[in-house]
């Protein structure tokens, strides 16, 4: 009853400070909000985009709300805790006396308001759809008296600490989990135990090669361009045939895992430059930072971005699933980086490739190995996805409190009052963005449209 609804010019007053070259670049995601676009492109194969010329960026001071005009209505929108500088397409809010920034950042950060600018943004189809500043202004939120504003923001930092401590520890389990099965199947597929005995070959051999080193003595050792070929040529996909095609991205690929986590049509990813194309069963292989590890096999005939490559197994020599095995392997991996080319984005070319050293037992040796992985990974695949469902839930339940909390279906205020004062690791929990990363990429695409 006490809360007044008042429409966001009432609340936010548009900032347009331009002439801070020098400032560091923000991005505005999707999962995360407002972050420094070093963090953004620290771990994943996306560029650097950005005009050299940066007097035209507007200036984000800590406060202010930034988002993206184009995925706003995917939640790309949030309160800066930094002092950078965004695309001129991006729109910087600053809020208005009364209204307190973190309250406002929850608030719109949640799925109504994402339905609400879904519906007031403009465009030919969803991937040009753009919420126009004069359109954002119209759109109605509820704002309460400041101190309960501060009493919903210091509620809602308090449960956020201890989700992430929480979603912390299942990463971590998870990730002991990954480790331990990795090296199993790291002394398996190297060769360091029989997996028939649990017990290292009777005999080893110098494969004559520094970096596999010594490997069974009835194992291969070949060099990769003639176990496996890179295919050559790319396609366009925007062609009629390729449009509704599956595009596999590195981003698409969980790194050190062989697993592809989300699937889309080349259409939908707004494709328009070189593809290559890809049969099932073959291997999709990232030649970009090759130390993600990002390998997988291709569940379908589709394409692949032009940073991978597709690789066809001569399966008279080898399983495909254990040269994918191998691929995701230390010493595979560790060969790869030392010859990758260039230091911002390391890449390892297919001379490099087709030069590898690979070593491989009999195909019946590889179906025993690949069985006994199989095997081996039932237990810790269930605890994993167990853990991921338990991460799922929490991230489900944080978006629906904070819903209620913002638009005051609960009243917090005496919960707020009882909190201990915190100092606690406000590390956020590693997001698993594999999937999101496609359309969270607004710096390249808005940058281009503006």
């Amino acid at each position: 009853e006490h809360w007044a609804i008042l429409p966001n010019r009432a609340l936010f007053e548009e900032v347009k400070e331009r002439d801070h070259p020098e400032e560091p670049l923000l991005s505005v995601t999707i999962t995360k909000g407002v972050i420094q676009q070093r963090a953004l492109l620290a771990d994943s194969s996306k560029k650097d985009r950005s005009n050299q010329d940066k007097s035209a960026y507007k200036l984000v001071r800590p406060g202010d709300i930034a988002y993206n005009k184009m995925r706003a209505w995917q939640g790309a929108i949030g309160v800066s805790d930094y002092q950078g500088i965004v695309s001129p397409a991006y729109v910087v809010e600053r809020p208005r006396e009364g209204a307190s920034s973190r309250y406002l950042h929850y608030l719109l950060r949640t799925p109504a308001f994402a339905k609400e600018a879904e519906r007031w943004s403009y465009g030919i189809t969803s991937d040009m759809w753009s919420l126009r500043p004069e359109h954002f202004k119209m759109i109605y939120g509820c704002l309460p008296p400041l101190s309960e504003q501060t009493a919903i923001v210091r509620y809602l930092d308090h449960v956020d600490r201890r989700i992430q401590r929480y979603i912390r520890a299942k990463q971590k389990l998870i990730a002991l989990l990954e480790e331990q099965k990795q090296a199993v199947i790291h002394q398996a597929v190297t060769g360091q135990i029989d997996v028939r005995t649990s017990r290292p070959y009777p005999a080893y051999k110098d494969s004559g090669v520094e970096w596999p080193g010594n490997v069974p003595e009835h194992w291969e050792v070949r060099r990769f361009k003639f176990l496996a070929q890179v295919a050559n040529g790319q396609v366009d996909p925007r062609r009629p045939e390729y449009r509704d095609k599956i595009l596999v991205a590195p981003n698409h690929i969980r790194s050190g895992t062989g697993e592809i986590v989300h699937l889309e049509t080349a259409q939908n990813q707004g494709a328009d430059s070189g593809k290559y194309e890809v049969r099932r069963g073959q291997i999709i292989y990232s030649k970009i930072r090759p130390n993600l590890r990002k390998v997988a096999i291709a569940p379908l005939d589709c394409l692949c971005s032009a940073d991978m490559y597709p690789i066809a197994v001569r399966e008279s020599d080898l399983r495909p699933a254990y040269l994918l095995l191998l691929l995701l392997s230390r010493p595979f991996t560790n060969y790869a980086v030392d010859c990758s080319l260039r230091v911002a984005m390391p890449k390892v070319n297919r001379v490099a490739l087709g030069g590898c050293y690979i070593w491989y037992p009999s195909l019946k040796d590889q179906d025993a190995i690949l069985e006994f992985i199989e095997s081996l990974g039932g237990p810790s695949c269930q605890a994993i996805a167990q853990a991921e469902r338990e991460i799922s839930l929490l991230r489900e339940y944080r978006t629906r409190l904070i819903a209620d909390v913002v638009t005051g279906k609960l009243d917090v205020r005496e919960a707020a009052a009882r909190l201990p004062d915190e100092i606690e690791d406000m590390q956020p929990p590693d997001e698993d963005e594999a999937w999101s990363e496609p359309v969270d990429d607004g710096i390249e695409r808005s940058e281009a449209l503006h």
